[in-house]
């Protein structure tokens, strides 16, 4: 007996090939594949993550309903609360069950069980946003693990559960002739959503999400361990965005470069770069078992913590003009590129909460707004890391020199050079320290601190004093408080 089966389509999983919930329904009987404009993401303008995500999830639907009719099948795109239009469709469509893939930010869980509630037919929920599903590893206690290292060695063991990626469905049926499709609406345009093409961002859709991964198998994973720190170098796989809409699975890239014949050189790389796989799943596994980490610390001893509220500073830092170069840098590649390098993230991060003292959920929110690859899981543990006050976090005292990074991870300045072009000039020695150049070398270059170039917000090391200082007292005092 054959099954209709509504495919739920999620933002997450914007492609045919290793995709389960349609690769399950292909097997069962009729498909019928609905994406829904939910008001929560397209009734806002500017749109809610923002423009340079939404421009990549919209050419990654215009090739998923092209590679739907390729095989058959087609699109459907309806607009609505998703909560109330899926079920309804159920019941208009009368299928039999509805499958989609699970998520692990905590609002896309919260509408799982609504709509579980409201549907008259199962909900099928399977895996596929991660190599594993996220409450698969636990410690011997149990528990869900705290550090990372543990974490992966876990992961490790079972890493032959991971298999092999689903190839596309090689032909899908045709939608029910008995379907009434007539409230399907057109994919959106960028003009209808408010928003200007940006011809900076990576192209969206399977297809380029392949090409990128192949890319990078034969380019840059030979040299990633050394490369992926490189602000200067291309060598990083640029998979984010495709892994964070699902245009590529996370199992076909880890497949991928577990398939990788590399050189005795290049091994460190593949290891290298599946440990980031690794690090992205852990980052799932956290959010799944504490959703509340959207909200507040990991670390109860940074409730409270006494972050400042500075406009100035914190424009400064948006906008990329705090008078640290690589700071600035990675602030104008996020707004022009939807994009930063990791190292410059790490960097950018850190000077915010740490030099200028100002709530990582901040910084947390302005990335998830421009970010392309505008992942929660992988977005809040990261900025909880550099704030210190994370799971497995970068300890508190620990802080980067933004001069000392781009010396080390942007020697030439090529980075600068490319998102801070009032310094372009500048030699080498002085890219990263305009201040300390000579008065001739700033001549020379047409570098006016003051007024081709901002005066740094602060000084490096008496910032670092400061939040030392407080950070030290506030830390004590909640211990001290939590003892008592």
């Amino acid at each position: 007996m054959t099954a209709r089966t509504l495919v739920w389509y999620r933002g997450n999983d914007l492609r045919v090939s290793d995709h389960r919930p349609l690769s399950d329904a292909a097997q069962s009987g009729s498909v019928v594949p609905v994406f829904v404009l939910d008001p929560h993401f397209f009734a806002v303008k500017p749109p809610r993550r923002g423009a340079h995500r939404m421009q990549f999830l919209i050419e990654s639907l215009v090739e998923l309903n092209q590679n739907l009719a390729r095989l058959g099948s087609k699109l459907i795109v309806v607009s609505g609360k998703t909560v109330e239009v899926i079920p309804r469709l159920a019941r208009q469509w009368n299928v039999d069950r509805v499958v989609a893939q699970r998520v692990t930010e905590p609002l896309a869980r919260e509408w799982e069980e609504r709509i579980a509630r409201l549907l008259s037919v199962p909900l099928i929920l399977l895996e596929g946003e991660t190599l594993l599903p996220p409450r698969t590893l636990r410690t011997g206690a149990g528990t869900p693990y705290l550090v990372f290292t543990p974490f992966a060695r876990a992961f490790a063991k079972v890493a032959d559960e991971v298999g092999s990626p689903l190839l596309a469905p090689r032909k899908l049926p045709p939608l029910p002739s008995a379907l009434s499709v007539s409230e399907t609406l057109a994919i959106p345009s960028l003009a209808e959503l408010g928003i200007s093409a940006n011809r900076h961002l990576h192209s969206g859709g399977e297809t380029a999400a392949k090409r990128r991964l192949q890319s990078f198998l034969r380019t840059t994973l030979a040299d990633y361990a050394e490369g992926r720190d490189r602000m200067d170098l291309p060598g990083t796989s640029r998979l984010s965005a495709d892994l964070s809409l699902g245009t590529i699975s996370v199992r076909t890239v880890w497949d991928a470069v577990c398939r990788c014949r590399a050189a005795p050189r290049a091994v460190r790389s593949l290891d290298a770069f599946r440990n980031e796989l690794i690090w992205r799943e852990f980052a799932h596994s956290t959010l799944w078992d504490r959703p509340e980490l959207l909200e507040a610390p990991f670390r109860k001893d940074f409730l409270d913590f006494p972050w400042r509220k500075d406009d100035g500073d914190w424009d400064a830092w948006v906008q990329g003009t705090t008078g640290y170069p690589v700071v600035d840098a990675a602030a104008r590649q996020l707004l022009t590129e939807g994009w930063v390098h990791n190292r410059a993230r790490m960097v950018a991060a850190s000077f915010l909460t740490k030099h200028l003292m100002i709530d990582f959920r901040l910084g947390e929110k302005h990335y998830l707004e421009q970010l392309v690859d505008a992942d929660c899981a992988s977005n809040n543990m990261g900025w909880q890391w550099s704030a210190g006050c994370g799971c497995d976090a970068q300890p508190y005292f620990r802080i980067f020199n933004p001069l000392v990074q781009g010396e080390r991870f942007d020697p030439d300045g090529q980075y600068v050079r490319r998102w801070v072009p009032e310094l372009a000039k500048l030699p080498a020695k002085y890219i990263h320290r305009p201040a300390a150049a000579p008065g001739a070398v700033r001549l020379a270059a047409s570098v006016v601190m003051g007024k081709t170039y901002p005066e740094p917000r602060v000084d490096h090391v008496a910032a670092r004093s400061r939040f030392l200082q407080i950070a030290e007292s506030h830390i004590n005092k909640a211990r001290a408080n939590a003892d008592s």
